[in-house]
């Protein structure tokens, strides 16, 4: 099978209209396509920038707030500039987008602009009908670009089982100081969904780049695929100190494989580690009680377990195999009820594992919240 499409969609800044763009979203994955959905008030360069790094085959932006004619121009001139015209960019916006407008538009290189009255079959056919085919690319401008492509090619390998699995290495202890090549430190994230585990490496991000002026970090995240059919990569959307330069983030959708990764997630990773960024962290989807994703294959240096208060009774907890497992276990949303509890119920349960994990409460919605920091100081220092 070719592999999926994959689109990026967004809303302008400015304009926090989503529904249009959720329902969308949910049609082209029924029809088998891969969404990265970067969610609303964003900037041209937050989607120039992650267009690229997704190595997308087109831009979907939905508009509905006004000076949709040159902010799909600058979106266009900036994928030019940045040699990624092979990235194509098409929107709409009900009944805010003339017809005088998409003459416009289409004359400054936008695809297509669909009008209010559109059918979802029509949009879901024109995208697989005019970024379903191979594509005619420029030379590679940027580094995150061919990163980018790379990655690419390594899911495209997967797909159709024409590659053997690799193992990340530990670089030489000689080589340590050599930034040419140096292993990156992975720090591999796990727990059920809605833990808040992608709110909470975003914090850990600001955390990095502040103390790190010069620092790169990259972001593998995972989603799942609706069996069958595409999949939504939504964690963009909930990121905010994650849009920066310095941050290179690839969504992945786990295409069919169960455990919370891809089938293309150790070589991808093997790459992002030897890619000299300081810190890859790798995000698994929310996972179940027997999840062990990142056990006995060499895929992470550290791995962080995060937890709802709510997991139900103390009896679950013996249940959950990673708590067997992970160095660190986060309780997050630390702020609810019974979070006194759990804390307390959970400790109890790593005692008995009798090794030198930690535990540790974090609130990662709140702003400045001692407990990431003391998360990140520990991921930092750690030679667990």
């Amino acid at each position: 099978m070719p592999a999926p499409i994959r689109i990026l969609t967004a809303v302008p800044i400015c304009d926090g209209h989503d529904s249009a763009i959720n329902t969308i979203n949910l049609e082209f994955i029924r029809h088998g396509v891969e969404v990265i959905y970067l969610g609303y008030h964003r900037s041209v360069g937050d989607i120039v920038r992650a267009a690229i790094q997704e190595d997308v085959r087109a831009i979907g932006i939905s508009s509905y707030n006004g000076g949709h004619v040159e902010f799909f121009a600058e979106v266009i001139d900036l994928l030019r500039r940045r040699g990624a015209s092979d990235i194509k960019v098409f929107g709409g916006g009900g009944g805010t987008i003339t017809h005088d407008d998409a003459a416009a538009m289409k004359r400054k290189g936008v695809d297509k602009i669909f009008f209010a009255g559109t059918s979802l079959t029509e949009m879901t056919d024109y995208v697989r009908e005019h970024y379903g085919k191979p594509r005619k690319r420029a030379a590679g401008k940027l580094p995150d670009m061919e990163l980018a492509r790379k990655l690419t090619k390594i899911e495209e390998a997967a797909g159709k089982q024409k590659k053997h699995r690799t193992r990340l290495r530990r670089a030489p202890a000689r080589q340590a100081s050599n930034t040419e090549h140096r292993t990156s430190k992975v720090v591999g994230f796990t727990g059920p969904g809605g833990a808040g585990k992608t709110t909470l490496i975003d914090e850990l991000v600001l955390r990095f780049l502040n103390q790190n002026p010069k620092g790169r970090i990259a972001i593998l995240s995972h989603d799942p695929s609706v069996i069958g059919e595409g999949a939504l990569l939504g964690d963009r959307a909930t990121m905010i100190n994650s849009q920066d330069d310095r941050v290179f983030m690839r969504s992945m959708a786990t295409r069919g494989q169960a455990g919370g990764l891809s089938p293309a997630t150790h070589d991808c990773l093997a790459l992002l580690a030897q890619s000299k960024f300081d810190y890859v962290i790798i995000e698994t989807v929310g996972t179940g009680q027997e999840a062990m994703p990142f056990q006995k294959n060499g895929i992470v240096d550290l791995t962080v377990l995060v937890m709802n208060p709510d997991y139900g009774s103390r009896l679950q907890l013996q249940k959950i195999v990673m708590l067997d497992l992970a160095e660190i276990v986060v309780v997050n949303k630390s702020d609810l009820q019974r979070a006194r509890t759990a804390h307390s119920e959970i400790e109890q349960r790593l005692e008995q594992n009798q090794s030198a994990q930690r535990l540790i409460d974090t609130v990662a919605k709140r702003h400045r919240d001692p407990g990431v920091d003391k998360l990140f100081g520990l991921i930092s220092r750690s030679e667990l």
